[in-house]
């Protein structure tokens, strides 16, 4: 049995309402019941580690301390010592001023329309028109959690993010992910 595609077009309506509603959702979760609000802590020392920073004049960008360029010299006793005697950790140096919330929030909203997009086609290509609620959030309810939870898991393997911190927004995930299938079951064809 050939399953009658819809044309991705037709979608236009649960793709920008669900990604308005991740939007107010994620707005609920950040803002007013804060779940995030302990992800980050001070730094021991802080005004010292920025006072040194500020003198080396580092500009926006990722980087790793110890850093190695290869992973042959990785093995090396000086490398070694190096990460034995610490600290060792990634770091994310932002431009100067107070965050660019503004800009930030126009790229999340991009970023779910984005998923919305590729969570409508999945979805339209996998469901008859005419199919069951059911049916229709099962198959974008399970490419929203490819979306919105899986990719938070590699920060934890290899960026060192606490899995506390990914469990929560994993659990941020799987509400957007809801919010995303329910819209689509919702107002399917």
């Amino acid at each position: 049995m050939e399953i009658q595609t819809i044309e991705l077009s037709t979608l236009w309506l649960p793709i920008l309402l669900s990604t308005v509603f991740v939007f107010i959702a994620s707005s609920i979760l950040h803002m007013v019941i804060q779940i995030h609000k302990k992800d980050f802590v001070a730094m021991p020392g802080e005004e010292a580690v920025r006072e040194a920073m500020r003198g080396q004049n580092i500009s926006p960008g990722m980087y790793v301390f110890p850093h190695c360029p290869s992973f042959k010299e990785m093995g090396t006793p000086e490398q070694v010592e190096k990460m034995n005697r610490g600290p060792n950790g990634f770091l994310t140096v932002v431009p100067n001023g107070p965050p660019a919330m503004g800009k930030e929030l126009v790229l999340w909203f991009l970023y779910t329309l984005l998923l919305s997009i590729f969570i409508g086609y999945l979805t339209s290509v996998s469901v008859d028109v005419g199919s069951s609620f059911k049916g229709v959030f099962r198959v974008a309810g399970t490419a929203a959690v490819l979306g919105y939870c899986v990719p938070i898991i590699s920060d934890s393997i290899w960026k060192a993010v606490p899995w506390s911190v990914s469990f929560k927004f994993i659990f941020d995930g799987a509400v957007y992910s809801l919010v995303t299938a329910t819209t689509f079951a919702w107002l399917w064809p």
